[in-house]
Parts: structure tokens; sequence; C-alpha cells
């Protein structure tokens, strides 16, 4: 007998282990040789990271698929795998250390380092597996990889070292985003743009050789310069005054009239406190009506002004150090040009200062010279660390890049010729932005846990890219000896005695972003560059479903490798992109807003089925999830509701019946509920294959709830209890049969209530031939029975529509009505005669009469084509019932009116936040929404008076 109530916890870790001491999440089963093969890689986790609820989204809608693939037969592979995530968990491990006092990473070294952080992997890394588990991912645990595991490894230096033989990888200096705190450079990625209440100090650099110009100063009613004053002097202004000591250039819009004459006759500025000559350039990066409309140029500092230095060939000077610190004494890019004297041993003088404390004595020496010209205040974005926490520097350094131009062109191509699909298809859009626009890849990092890059320096600093140091080392005595660096007798004793080589060659120590190895993720997990049988059968994958932000960092460069390695086959067919999950209110989740919901702590409180039934109801293509709690206590209810109509049914001896044929039955009723069973998998099926996940959670939800529980059940009990045995034994079957396809088709969402519910209704009943997991997904048979539909849905239709007037018109919940069929056909009065008593019970109906006209004073409905009338007239007082209505729908369309004069007004568009733009389009929806009801309630009222 069923428990009184479904106890998540009690049976979920139970029930997983079952799924794996049977193996049924393992691909390439033997069982299914033949079977037409589905795999997803998952986005792999950190291997720090714990599960939140853009997880559990990705996660639940990845499951959901491979568990509906894997019962239509298909031989599927979830490949699951963690990151090693270079600066995530390099920090954890730093921190561990000082926690426990013990001696820092610099302080140990870096082989006895790394020996530490695999330990705590070994140790610590990985709890989001187990968290993944508890949600009900059925990965092939068996496969389960990590992008530093001896295999991977493999796969990245084999990669690295061909890139690079191919031209494709080289090293050069460029701007980075540099995080002093870690040292190193990041990606994008780790950047966060915090608004910061600053200052914008505007600076004078004065004109060389006495140059002079003329510069406006009052304008006329429509903006004509009317006045000028002669200057010597150019204003610009930055929010970085430290950073003006590696100015090599101020840029001018080619056609901005203040500077045609400077830039004619080719002017210089002579930057202050330093002397340095620098020309004033032409450049359209300059925008005329900001400010002065002159920009200063700091080549090594500013991305934007790295490439207006490399358009006009300007020097690059690095007044910052690794720690952000100013690195001026023994600058040889900085002394260049740079006036000696004692205004120059001054600024040298703040040599090894933080950039803070030298912004401070930039700004205080240019207001001693009587060069600030004003400082006002000014709001603006800085970039932060999203882990260090520190202001990111845009820093000129040597790193290693991938030529992403190259190779984005055939992943350009194959999605313009529809090889790899995105859905919704918009994110198209992005991906072909992005790849058109790209830049070099920066794939170096300055630390010490990653793959360390496969390049070893000979004694005159020429680089050996190779896959071992053997081969370095064989590569380093064949140039030594070209050029005449050694002979070849030495050479060749240098080769046989690994002791007298030592020192030949010293390796870069930089390793790789672990987005390197994560884009090599979808074949080098399936035994790549080893010619496995995973890789034959699996690659390419079916279907890629991830997060929009990660569409440049990971899906692009996916597609990038796997098309240049793999012989042009893009990496997966389809690439679904879901959207945010939010609050309940449209903001973004964030731990300093305090508004994050743990998945972990929801399934402890509802289970994970509600959880992921949850997640999928409400992930419609293209649109944010606004989650709140009480949805997901409305799923475990909608549980609930599955479980105690599987109490119902065995307690009403509904127990599975061997060769039990659905086809055969005869009851009207029967056959509908195999009708529509049948058309829900339909539903369910056809939108699963569309990705559309909230609309075959929807027909689940409605079929179970509305049709089943609501409808077929209720319709049913007066079988159960009457004295029809055939019938009786003919329903009973049918129920325990649909609920069976109920549990296959709810099995994807909601997995550990369904496989609990299939082993526990065949135990009065023949066993089971499989897991529930393996079992056989419903399959189509033309079962549909138009004419039971007819029927039944007449009913279910007239019955739903009383119960909307009875609930529109405020008629007592007490009170019995009649109900009068207007002008029907014999047809229809057998059919309303048949079941007259569930008419009269369901309905809460006093009697079913049959008429020509409707009654005076009765609202009429339409059901199918049948016009049916309730008299209202003496249940309700019409006239106070018609100014109710009419008050309400006044009420609905003020707030309308309202939200229309939000959304209408530009200022409110462009302050308002976008969660409270879609809070207000909301709001206006459901207004709507509600005054289409009132006013079909008034045209009722009005056709009764």
């Amino acid at each position: 007998m069923l428990d009184n109530r479904f106890d998540p916890a009690a049976v979920e870790g139970r029930i997983y282990q079952a799924w794996l001491d049977a193996e049924a999440f393992k691909g390439g089963r033997p069982e299914r040789a033949g079977a037409e093969p589905f795999c997803i890689v998952i986005p792999p986790p950190n291997v720090t990271g714990s599960l939140h609820m853009g997880h559990a989204l990705n996660n639940t809608l990845q499951d959901i698929l491979c568990r509906f693939e894997r019962m239509r037969g298909k031989d599927v592979l979830w490949q699951v795998g963690t990151d090693h995530a270079g600066i995530a968990t390099q920090m954890v491990v730093e921190r561990q250390l000082a926690e426990r006092q013990l001696p820092g990473r610099r302080e140990m070294g870096r082989e006895a380092f790394v020996e530490k952080v695999w330990a705590w992997k070994e140790e610590s890394g990985g709890t989001i597996i187990g968290q993944l588990k508890r949600l009900g991912a059925s990965c092939d645990w068996s496969r389960e990889r990590f992008t530093m595991d001896e295999g991977l490894s493999r796969a990245v230096v084999k990669v690295f070292v061909r890139l690079y033989k191919e031209g494709l990888i080289y090293k050069d200096k460029r701007l980075v985003n540099w995080d002093p705190k870690f040292q190193s450079a990041i990606s994008d990625l780790e950047v966060l743009q915090v608004e910061v209440k600053g200052h914008l100090w505007h600076l004078r650099y004065p004109l060389a050789d006495g140059v002079t110009y003329d510069h406006p100063v009052e304008f006329d009613a429509d903006g004509q310069p009317t006045l000028y004053e002669k200057r010597d002097y150019i204003v610009v202004a930055t929010t970085r005054p430290e950073t003006m000591l590696g100015d090599t250039a101020v840029a001018v819009h080619p056609e901005d009239p203040r500077y045609l004459g400077l830039v004619a006759q080719g002017a210089k500025v002579r930057l202050p406190l330093v002397g340095r000559l620098i020309p004033i350039v032409p450049d359209s990066y300059s925008d005329p009506t900001k400010g002065t409309g002159a920009v200063k140029i700091t080549p090594a500092h500013d991305f934007n002004d790295f490439e207006v230095g490399r358009r006009h060939d300007l020097a690059m000077i690095n007044v910052l150090d690794a720690e952000a610190r100013l690195a001026l004494a023994g600058n040889d890019a900085f002394l260049e040009g740079a006036v000696a004297g004692p205004e120059l041993d001054v600024v040298l003088a703040l040599d090894g200062q933080s950039r803070e404390a030298g912004r401070k004595a930039v700004v205080a020496l240019m207001e001693e010279r009587g060069l600030l010209d004003r400082i006002e205040p000014h709001t603006h974005m800085v970039p932060h660390g999203d882990r260090s926490n520190v202001v990111i520097e845009p820093w000129l350094t040597d790193q290693w890049y991938v030529d992403a131009h190259t190779l984005a062109q055939p992943a350009l191509a194959a999605v313009r010729e529809g090889a790899t699909s995105f859905v919704p298809k918009n994110w198209e859009k992005t991906y072909f932005e992005w790849l058109e626009n790209i830049q070099p890849w920066c794939v170096s990092r300055q630390l010490w846990w990653g793959h360390q890059i496969p390049a070893w320096y000979g004694p005159d600093g020429t680089v050996f890219v190779e896959e071992t140091e053997e081969e370095a080392v064989a590569a380093a005595l064949a140039h030594c000896v070209q050029a005449g660096i050694i002979s070849d007798a030495e050479a060749r004793e240098l080769a046989a005695d690994p002791e007298k080589r030592a020192g030949l060659i010293s390796r870069d120590e930089d390793v790789l972003d672990t987005w390197f190895s994560s884009a090599l993720w979808p074949f080098s997990t399936l035994g790549w560059p080893d010619e496995t049988a995973e890789l034959a059968r699996f690659y390419p994958t079916s279907v890629l479903i991830t997060g929009f932000d990660i569409i440049f960092f990971w899906v692009a460069r996916m597609m990038m490798m796997g098309l240049h390695f793999m012989d042009g086959e893009a990496p997966f067919k389809d690439v679904y992109i879901h959207a945010l999950v939010r609050d309940e209110k449209g903001a973004k989740m964030s731990k300093s807003k305090g508004n994050v919901i743990d998945p972990l702590s929801l399934i402890d409180q509802y289970g994970a089925d509600a959880l992921r039934f949850t997640l999928a109801a409400m992930a419609a293509q293209g649109r944010d999830i606004k989650l709140a709690t009480s949805r997901v206590e409305g799923y475990r209810n909608f549980a609930t509701k599955l479980w105690n109509a599987a109490r119902f049914a065995e307690m009403n001896g509904c127990v599975r019946v061997a060769g039990f044929d659905p086809a055969t039955v005869a009851a009207t009723l029967n056959r509908w509920i195999v009708g529509e069973a049948e058309r829900a998998g339909s539903d369910i099926t056809a939108a699963l294959k569309d990705y559309r996940f909230n609309e075959a959670a929807g027909a689940a939800y409605r079929f179970v709830w509305n049709i089943y529980c609501d409808w077929y059940l209720e319709l049913a009990k007066p079988v159960f209890t009457g004295q029809d045995e055939a019938l009786k034994a003919e329903t009973r079957a049918t129920a325990a049969h649909v609920l069976d396809e109920i549990l296959k088709l709810l099995h994807p969402f909601m997995p550990f209530l369904t496989e609990e519910l299939w082993a526990r209704t065949a135990e009065q009943g023949p066993a089971r031939d499989s897991l529930l997991a393996l079992a056989a997904w419903p399959a189509g048979t033309g079962l549909e029975a138009p004419d039971a539909e007819a029927e039944l849905g007449w009913l279910v239709d007239l019955v739903t529509e009383v119960r909307s007037v009875r609930a529109e018109m405020n008629v007592p919940a007490g009170a019995q009505l009649p109900l009068v069929l207007v002008g029907v056909d014999a047809a229809t009065r057998e059919r309303a005669e048949r079941w007259n008593d569930a008419l009269l019970r369901l309905a809460r109906l006093s009697s079913v009469t049959f008429a020509g006209e409707a009654p005076a004073g009765a609202v009429q409905i339409v059901v199918r084509g049948v016009v049916a009338a309730l008299p209202l007239a003496g249940v309700i007082d019409m006239a106070a019932e018609l100014n109710r209505l009419n008050k309400e729908l006044s009420k609905a369309q003020d707030d309308i009116a309202r939200v229309d004069a939000k959304l209408g007004n530009p200022d409110f568009i462009a302050r308002a936040k976008e969660e409270v733009i879609e809070e207000q389009r909301e709001r206006r929806e459901a207004a709507e929404a509600r005054a289409g009801k009132i006013r079909e309630a008034l045209g009722r009222l009005g056709a009764a008076a």
C-alpha cells in the first residue's frame, strides 16, 4: 500500500543508488549497439564550485533531454566532468594555506604548491558532482573527466603544438586585463564592471615651440562660436592621471575645426612633468562633442588607446609594474625623450608608489605647475577582478595568442550554412557579431595551476614548441648547431648526457587559460587524440545546452577547435541557449543584494522533482525565469496530486493487467482517456524535440492534473462503486495503464517520484521489465478516439464553463442552478442524458432540461456549438452585479492607463532597471487579461438582461 504522502528525502538517495547499481546512465550499453547515438557534453563546472540556480536550470534541461532520448531507445551519453578553474582553485588553496599558517605559494615553490592543489582537488574538489546527483542528473559517471587529467592534458599539448606549427599560435606584446593581486592576465568573463564615484581631472598640455591657436569660449543659440581666446595649451580629461606619464600622443577628431590648423602644421605638445614631445594625431576615436574634443593617448594602459597607437605607430610606454606600482626608474621606454632635470627627478622619485598614491602625487604636481584646469565629480564604470576584487589594469605584456580571426571563419560558415543552429535563433546574431569582430585570443596566464605551456627557450632566446621536453631539447640542439652556438660533436655529447645539457633550455612558466582546455571538451572527453570507439560513435554531439554569457568564451571556441581538429565537423548540431534565473521581481540574483536562492535548500524543502519541474515549466525560449519559492511549492503540490491519484487508483483496485491492450477498451470514458494520453504524449514529444521545455511541461501538467486526476478519476468514481463488473474491470485496467503512461511522460521532468511510483505500483501486478529510467517512451499507435473526445470533451467544457460563470457572477457556492440546453439535436440530448448525473454533481446543478429558446434572465454560454442557459434571476442581483463588474472593468482600465503612461515615458524607460520595465509590462498584460474576462461577463449579463 502506498504511503499517505510522498517523502522526497526518504527516497531520492535510494532511487539514485538503484540507477547507479543498474548502470542505467551508461553510454554505449551493449543492447543499444545498433541504436541511434545521442550525446550531450556537460558545460564543465569549476572543480571549486557548488550548485547554484544557473547550474540547476542548465543541468535540469540537459537531464530532461537525456532521459527523454534514453527512453526513446537511443544510445545516450551525457558526458560529465569538471574544469580545473585556474585562478579560482589557486585562490582556494592559497587561502587554505594562510588559514593553516603554512608557507605561501612563493615560499614553497611551484612544484610543492601544485602538489598541494592536487591534494586539495582529491580531498575537497568536485563537491558539485555530488550536488548534481542530488538534482537527479543522469550523467555517465563512469566516464567522468577533468580538464587536467592525463588524457585531456595530452590533447591540450597536441592542440597547442599543432596550432603553433601552423602559425595560429604566436607570442606578442599586447594589452591584457591584468589582475595586480594575482599578477596574471585574466579573461573578460572574469572582469566585473563596478560603478564608482570618482573624478574627471582636466589637465593642460602645453603646445611646443610657442604654437598657439584660437579656441572658442562663447557660442550663439545655434551653437556657433562667437568669441575666441588664444591658447598655448590643449585640455585633456582623464579619470586616471597617473597614466599620463605614459602618454605618447593627443588625439583630436580629423574634422574638428578647433584643431585643424594644429594638425596641418604637425604641432606637438610637451608632456607635463616628463618633457617628452608627443604628436597631435587626427583620429575618429576622439569625440568632438565631448569636453574639449581632445583625448590623451596612453597605448600601454588603455584598450582604445592601444588601437589608436597601432593606427599611428605610436610608442607604447608601460609605466606600471605587475603589482600596479609606478615603474619609472630604469624604464628605458619612459626615459626616452624625457627632459632630464629637477622636474623629472621629482617624478622619478615616485617610482615604486602604488597607482593610487601616484595618482595623488601627479595631480598635486600638475596643480603646483598651474596645469590642473579643473576637477569635476564623475561616476563611471571601473573594471574589477571578480575574485580578487581589485581594479583591473589594462597592461602591456608579452603573452601567447591564438589567431582567432582565422579560426573563426569556418565557425561562422558552419552556422550560416546550417551545420549548427542556435535555439532561439536570435542568438546567432550575437555569435556572428562577436566572431566577425574577434580579436586575438590571449591564452597565457601567469599562474602555477593549469596546463603549463609546452614552450622552451634556448640560450639565445629562441622558442621551441614541442609536445615533450625531449623533443624540445632535440630541436634546441639542432638550432644551436645551425646557429653556430655549439658544434656537431658538442650537440651529440649533450644529447647523450642529460646532466650536461641541464640548463640548455628553460620552460615557459605560464599556464594556459582554462577556456583553452574546455574549448576541446566535445572531442577531448571522448578520447581524442586517440581514435577511440566513443569518439567515432558520439562525435559530433547532438546538442549543447548553455547560457548566453559564454557564447563568446566557450561556444564559439568549441566551434573553432572542433571544426579545425575534427575534419571540419562542428562539435554539435544544435546550441540551445537558456535564459537567466532571476528572483521573483525580475532582479538578477547576487550575494550583495541578498536575493540568491539556493537550489539545494529548495531540494531539501520541496524535493528535487518540484524544483526541476518548476525550472522546466518556466523555461520559455528567450524569456528569463522569475523564480519564486511559491512556484516550487506549487509544483510540490503537483507531485502530491499525482501521488494521491496513484493511491486512489490503488485503493479502487486499479492494478496493471498483463497483456492489457488499450486499443481494445470499449467504454467511451476509457477510450477518451486512452486517446488523451496518446495526444499528451505526442504534444510532449514534439515540444521536447524542439527544445520547448515549458510547453512540454505544460502539456504534462494539464494532462496529469486536469484530465487524468480532475476529470477521468472523478468520472470513474461511479464506475468503481457500481455493479457493472465488466466495465469496472476495464476501467481499473485502463486507469492503471494510463498511470503507467503518465509515469513515463513525467519521468524526464520528475524522475524520483515517477521511479518510486513505477516500483510501488508493480507490487500488486506483473513484475517490471526494467527501471523506469530504461523503459520505453510511449509510442503513438493511433489510439485517439475523436467520437469519445467529442462526447467527453463536450462534457468537460460544459462543466468548466458553468463553473466559470458561477465564479464570474458571484453565484453563492451552495446554490444549485438549473441548466437549460437550447435547441439541441437528438444526439446532444442523448449525450446530456447519459451524463446527467455527472453534470448535476460536477457543475452543482439542480436539473438539466431542454428548450427551444433560452429563458428570460438567463446567462447564455456556447460550448462546441451547443447553447446552454443558466437562469440567474432570483439567484443574484443582476443590477448590482452589473454595477460591480463595471467598477472592476474601470479599475482594470485605470491600471492599464497607469502602466501605459510609464511605458510611454522616455525618461522612465531610460532610467528604470530592466526588471522594473518587465514588471510593468507583465502588470499590463495581467490587467488586459482581467479586463477581457470582465467584458465577457458583462456581455453575458447584458444578454441575460
